[in-house]
């Protein structure tokens, strides 16, 4: 049986409660990474759209200028070309001696569904924005070269497997191409699988693995593993962290829900995949 998402949240979302005094943005993405922001404020010759990491310093904010394009409209633009390191940035509309939080308006995030990168560029780019549970407008961001891009994810009939297929952008599988399920917390706990190629389309190339909850399972003792997925796909190349980022869904965890089956035939262990925080993909073995 494959599974996929049950529910999924629109393209065009407005969200925020946020205060009256602060200005609202209506956000589009584009297929390429950039994102086009239109803000309802008022004009100032020094007017600009602020991004900062949240948890990070103001030395590493990210200035955008704010144009008019229409009354009490302004637009700045983010360039897929301007790095914007992975991470959670929130946006300030900065201009007059304000510095105001900016909450969200509708974004149009059409383009970013089934996305497929250039594969002319150097690294897979991309940028969600969102909102935030207290109301105010951010962007996810990542960038990644290589790329390994989970897709769906299959399991036996009698579930004691699970198959992932993907897409590799920036490198090929190879015949000693293997998935490396690493447990959290124990460096030396790796269990390998081979992989799969699968075919090229468009700069993708495809791959496949099979996992067997058994093997993740064994030495359990009762304790809840996590086991994260990498890909080694060469002696020479670093191991590529196994990830779902080509969509328009920012947090995969909330809305990507699969089965939880049972390892063997005591019912005393369960397995599932799930997404982390990052969107990168892990599987976590436990008691139910």
């Amino acid at each position: 049986m494959t599974s996929s998402p049950s529910s999924r949240p629109s393209t065009a979302q407005a969200d925020g409660a946020g205060t009256p005094a602060d200005p609202r943005a209506d956000c589009t993405a584009d297929s390429a990474g950039g994102v086009t922001f239109d803000v309802a404020a008022a004009a100032a010759p020094d007017a600009a759209l602020v991004l900062r990491r949240t948890g990070g310093s103001g030395s590493g904010d990210v200035r955008l200028p704010l144009t008019p394009v229409a009354h009490g409209r302004l637009r700045a633009v983010l360039p897929s070309t301007v790095d914007l390191p992975e991470g959670r940035w929130e946006a300030h509309v900065y201009g007059g001696g304000a510095d105001l939080t900016v909450r969200p308006g509708l974004r149009d995030l059409r383009a970013l569904v089934d996305r497929t990168p250039d594969p002319r560029t150097e690294a897979v780019a991309v940028r969600i924005p969102y909102a935030t549970p207290d109301g105010r407008l951010a962007v996810r961001s990542w960038r990644r070269s290589p790329h390994a891009e989970a897709g769906d994810i299959a399991f036996a009939p009698d579930g004691a497997t699970m198959t992932v297929e993907g897409r590799l952008y920036g490198v090929e599988a190879g015949r000693d191409t293997v998935v490396e399920a690493r447990l959290r917390g124990d460096r030396d706990r790796v269990h390998r699988e081979p992989v799969t190629a699968s075919g090229s389309d468009g700069g993708a190339h495809g791959f496949a693995f099979t996992l067997p909850y058994a093997s993740l399972s064994e030495g359990r003792d009762g304790a809840t593993w996590v086991w994260d997925l990498w890909l080694t796909v060469a002696d020479d190349t670093p191991p590529i962290r196994l990830a779902r980022l080509l969509d328009d869904i920012a947090e995969k965890q909330t809305v990507l829900k699969y089965p939880v089956l049972p390892v063997g035939d005591t019912g005393k262990t369960v397995a599932f995949p799930y997404y982390t925080l990052d969107n990168d993909l892990a599987v976590q073995i436990s008691t139910p």
